[in-house]
């Protein structure tokens, strides 16, 4: 594995882009599964610590885009993804109902509510604010973080 270089400019960036984004949130809005990757080159597999950096960096992204939506006028779900052995796949999710599907709101029925979250990041989550379920696949386990204050639940 190559050193990590240029550790406090990406970082640096990573929060600034985390904490000032900034959602279309006017009256023609919409959003189909809409995402975004903080993590997108996966560089949080290759150590703990920077992967908690990356999950604590979409937890403030998803606080910001809870704030920013309060401001829509139509309704709509939220939440987050940490997949379990890739970085890479972790993303904050927006949906709204919109012209490409009728698929609002949306149910996932195989997410298992109320789990006990991994040693790793359980600290990074708070549990008085949001639930934690998981989907276990053959492949991967994936978290999803949501809101506990939310109209449309997953």
């Amino acid at each position: 594995m190559k050193k990590f270089r240029g550790k406090k400019r990406y970082f640096k960036k990573l929060w600034s882009l985390a904490g000032n984004y900034q959602l279309h949130v006017g009256d023609d809005s919409w959003y189909d599964f809409w995402h975004r990757h903080l993590d997108f080159g996966g560089i949080g597999n290759a150590s703990l610590k920077v992967r908690r950096a990356h999950i604590k960096a979409h937890m403030l992204l998803y606080s910001r885009f809870l704030k920013q939506l309060e401001q829509l006028n139509k309704p709509y779900q939220t939440w987050v993804c940490i997949h379990e052995e890739d970085a890479g796949a972790d993303a904050v999710y927006v949906h709204t109902p919109n012209p490409n599907a009728k698929d609002f709101p949306v149910n996932f029925d195989d997410i298992k509510w109320n789990c006990d979250l991994p040693n790793t990041f359980s600290d990074l989550i708070d549990m008085t604010q949001y639930k934690v379920g998981y989907y276990e696949s053959d492949f991967e386990r994936v978290y999803y973080v949501q809101s506990k204050q939310l109209e449309y639940p997953l």
